[in-house]
C-alpha cells in the first residue's frame, strides 16, 4: 500500500514538474519575442537587432515572473483576474529592468515610450497565450460533452456553475440560460445566450422545440426556486421529455471533478419560505440539561434526538418500545455525536411502573413526548391499543415526568385531533386535553411542570406516509394508489417540523420566567396550543403526479393512478384549527396558537381513570363512551362515507362546550 501511494505521489510530482517546465518554455519564447516586437513598434526603422535583445528580454521576464510572481506555477486552465494582475505587474517590472539593462550596457533606448510599449506587448502576449490555452481546453470539453443543458437561475449563480463546469471533467455543455432578470434576454454569459426569464420557460421550450434545439436537461442553479414555480417548470419540461435537475451548492467548495447534478426532491415542491429559528434560545434551553425523548426511534422522535444532540445536552435519554428502532437511532447518534452521553431505554410508555423507574433514575429537565400510534387504519383495527398508547401512555409519561421534577414536557400532536373522525385523532385530542389541564394548573399556581403541546400535519418521508409508499409503488412500475381524487393534506419536511417543535418549546418555556405577560403568554395561560404554520394543503393526487414526473415518467401513460376509496376513520381534508378556535399569531416565527376548549384537571383525571380501566379490561364500548364525553366533536367515520358527505360543505363540526 505504501509503495502504491509513494508511486502515485512520485507520478503526480513528475507531471507537475513537466507542466511547470512547459510553462517556462512557452513564457520564455513569448518573452524573448516581446522585446524585438516592442522595438519594431516603437521604432520601425531602427535597423537590425543584437541577439542579446532576445536573450536578455526573455531571461529578465522569466526571472521576474518566476521568482516574485510565481507565474510558471499557474494553472493556465484556471487563469483569472488575479493571474492577469500578476502578469501586468511582471510585465511592468520586466520592461523597466530591460530598459535599465540597455542603458547601463551602452545600448540606446529606441524611444522614451519604449518601456511602456514593451510592458504592453508583454502583457498582451503573456495573457494571450494563456487565454488561447483556456479557450482550447473549453472547446475540447465542449466537444467531449454529450449532454446539452439549459440553466435556470440568477446570472451570478449561472456564472459560478459554468466556471465550475469548465474546470470539471466535462459531460455537460450549457446551450442557454433562463434568468430572473427582466431585461437580460439577448445577452451572453461565458458565450452562452440568455434566452429569457424563468417564468417564460414554457414558451421558450416550445420555441426551441420548433427549432429542433431542445436541451437534454434543465438544470436549476437558483437555490430559492421551489414550490409552485418549480412544479410548473417540471410540468413544462415533461411535455418535451426533458429531465429537470438541481445543481449542487457551489458554496460547498467540492472539487469540480465531484460536482454532480441531482434530481429534484419532492420536498422542494412545498411552496413555503424558510423560517428563521431561534437557535440561541434552543441552545440555552438544551445545553447542559438532561433531555428525554419518547418514541425516539420514530420519524419525529429520531429527528428530535438528532437536533437536540447538536445543542450539547448533558445527557440524552432515548426511550423506544421497538428494539430495532432503538438500535438504529442509537447507532446514528453515536456516529454523529461521539462525545455525547446518551442512554438507550427499551420500554413501553403504557407501563406505569417502568416509566416511574426510568424518570426517577435519569431525572431529566426536559421531555419530548413523540411516542404514539399514528396510523389511522391501524388504530381503527386495533382501537384499544391506540387508546392505551395515545391517551393512557401520554398521561403516564406526563405524571411520571411531573413527579420527577421535570421542568417542561413537549407533547407532539396532530391535525387529526381537530374535529376528529377517527379513533386515532380523537385519542390525540384527548391527550391534548390532559396536557392543557396540566399546563393551566401549573401556570395558575406559578410552579410545576409546564406542558407545551405542538400540533402539525403530515411530514414528508415519515415511516408509513404516502411519499415512501408512492416511491415503492414507482419502483414496482405502479400503479400509484390514491384513496380519493379530492383528498388533501398538510405537508412539511421532518427537519422543518422538528425545528419548529423546538422553537415552540423555547417559547413555551420562556413564559415561565416572564416578568410582563404578553398576548402569547395570555393565550398559553388559557390552555393555548402551538400550531405549526403548514402553508397550504396539498392534493394527494397532485403529489402523485409530481412524483411520477420527477421520476421522468408521464402520469396515466407510463404509470397508472388507481383510486381505492376512503378507509375507516379517514377524512378528505384535515384542519389545523377547530371552527371555534380561531388561529392567533404568536410572537415566534412559523408558529400560531389555537385556543381550544379546556377541561379542569380534576374532571380530566377522573375521566382518564375510567378510560384506563375500560381499556385494560378490554371494554371498547365503555372506553369509546368516555372518549365521546371528553371529545364531543368526535364523529366516528367508521366506513369512509362520512368524509365524502362532509366534503360537500367543507364545514368543520362545532364543539359542544364542556359541562
Amino acid at each position: 500500500m505504501f509503495s502504491q501511494a509513494h508511486s502515485s505521489s512520485t507520478s503526480g510530482s513528475t507531471a507537475s514538474t513537466r507542466r511547470i517546465a512547459l510553462n517556462v518554455v512557452l513564457d520564455g519564447v513569448v518573452s524573448a519575442a516581446a522585446a524585438p516586437i516592442a522595438r519594431w513598434l516603437a521604432a520601425p526603422d531602427g535597423g537590425l537587432l543584437h541577439p542579446l535583445w532576445f536573450v536578455a528580454g526573455g531571461g529578465i521576464t522569466l526571472l521576474v515572473s518566476g521568482v516574485p510572481f510565481r507565474m510558471s506555477q499557474q494553472y493556465w486552465r484556471f487563469s483569472g483576474v488575479a493571474d492577469l494582475f500578476k502578469i501586468a505587474c511582471a510585465s511592468v517590472v520586466s520592461a523597466c529592468l530591460f530598459s535599465l539593462l540597455l542603458h547601463f550596457s551602452g545600448f540606446a533606448i529606441p524611444t522614451p515610450t519604449f518601456p511602456i510599449i514593451h510592458a504592453m506587448v508583454l502583457l498582451v502576449m503573456l495573457g494571450a497565450v494563456r487565454m488561447a490555452w483556456r479557450l482550447a481546453m473549453r472547446r475540447r470539453i465542449a466537444a467531449a460533452s454529450s449532454e446539452r443543458i439549459l440553466l435556470l437561475g440568477a446570472d451570478h449563480d449561472a456564472d459560478l456553475f459554468m466556471r465550475a463546469l469548465e474546470r470539471g471533467p466535462g459531460g455537460q455543455r450549457v446551450v442557454g440560460l433562463l434568468t430572473d432578470g427582466a431585461q437580460q434576454a439577448g445577452r451572453r454569459i461565458h458565450d452562452s445566450p440568455i434566452l429569457g426569464q424563468i417564468n417564460e420557460a414554457d414558451r421558450i421550450l416550445e420555441r426551441l422545440s420548433k427549432a429542433k434545439r431542445l436541451p437534454d436537461a434543465l438544470v436549476v442553479t437558483a437555490p430559492d426556486l421551489r414550490g409552485a414555480g418549480l412544479s410548473f417548470l417540471i410540468a413544462s419540461a415533461q411535455r418535451y421529455g426533458i429531465k429537470v435537475q438541481r445543481a449542487p451548492k457551489l458554496t460547498d467548495l467540492q472539487p469540480a471533478a465531484k460536482m454532480e447534478l441531482r434530481p429534484i426532491a419532492i420536498e422542494e415542491l412545498l411552496n413555503r419560505p424558510p423560517v428563521t429559528l431561534d437557535a440561541d434560545g434552543m441552545g440555552r434551553m438544551i445545553r447542559g440539561q438532561v433531555v428525554f425523548v419518547t418514541g425516539a426511534g420514530g420519524s419525529i422522535g429520531s429527528e428530535l434526538a438528532r437536533q437536540i444532540a447538536a445543542f450539547q445536552p448533558a445527557a440524552l435519554i432515548l426511550l423506544e418500545s421497538s428494539e430495532y428502532a432503538l438500535w438504529q437511532i442509537s447507532v446514528d447518534i453515536s456516529e454523529r455525536f461521539p462525545n455525547l452521553e446518551y442512554h438507550e431505554v427499551l420500554a413501553d410508555v403504557r407501563d406505569r411502573r417502568r416509566m416511574t423507574e426510568v424518570f426517577a433514575t435519569y431525572r431529566p429537565a426536559l421531555v419530548f413526548h413523540a411516542a404514539a400510534l399514528k396510523h389511522v387504519p391501524l388504530v381503527e383495527d386495533n382501537p384499544l391499543e391506540g387508546l392505551l398508547t395515545n391517551i393512557v401512555g401520554t398521561r403516564i409519561v406526563a405524571d411520571a415526568a411531573s413527579d420527577a421534577g421535570v421542568r417542561a414536557m413537549v407533547m407532539i400532536s396532530t391535525d387529526k385531533a381537530v374535529n376528529p373522525s377517527s379513533l386515532m385523532g380523537a385519542s390525540k385530542r384527548c391527550a391534548e386535553i390532559y396536557g392543557q389541564a396540566l399546563d393551566v394548573r401549573a401556570r395558575a399556581a406559578g410552579e410545576g411542570m409546564r406542558c407545551v403541546t405542538v400540533r402539525f400535519g403530515n411530514v414528508l418521508g415519515s415511516t408509513g406516509s404516502v411519499v415512501p409508499l408512492f416511491r415503492r409503488q414507482l419502483e414496482q412500475g405502479g400503479p400509484l394508489t390514491v384513496t380519493h381524487p379530492d383528498m388533501t393534506r398538510y405537508f412539511m419536511t421532518i427537519p422543518e417540523a422538528v425545528g419548529l417543535v423546538l422553537q415552540a418549546a423555547v417559547r413555551g418555556t420562556q413564559a415561565m420566567s416572564s416578568v410582563e405577560e404578553d398576548q402569547t403568554d395570555q393565550y398559553l395561560r388559557q390552555g393555548g396550543i402551538f400550531v405549526l404554520d403548514m402553508g397550504d394543503p396539498v392534493r394527494i393526487i397532485d403529489l402523485a403526479y409530481q412524483m411520477i414526473r420527477l421520476a421522468g415518467l408521464k402520469p396515466e401513460i407510463d404509470i397508472e393512478i388507481r383510486f381505492t376509496g376512503l378507509r375507516p376513520g379517514e377524512k378528505l381534508f384535515e384542519e389545523l384549527f377547530h371552527g371555534r378556535e380561531a388561529p392567533v399569531p404568536s410572537d415566534a416565527p412559523g408558529l400560531k396558537i389555537a385556543t381550544p376548549r379546556t377541561v379542569d384537571i380534576v374532571d380530566a383525571t377522573a375521566a382518564l381513570n375510567h378510560m384506563e380501566r375500560a381499556c385494560r379490561e378490554g371494554d371498547l364500548r365503555a372506553a369509546t363512551l368516555i372518549l365521546q364525553q371528553l371529545v364531543p366533536e368526535f364523529i366516528h367515520n367508521r366506513d369512509g362515507s362520512l368524509a365524502v358527505m362532509q366534503s360537500s360543505s367543507r364545514q368543520p363540526q362545532q364543539e359542544v362546550p364542556a359541562s
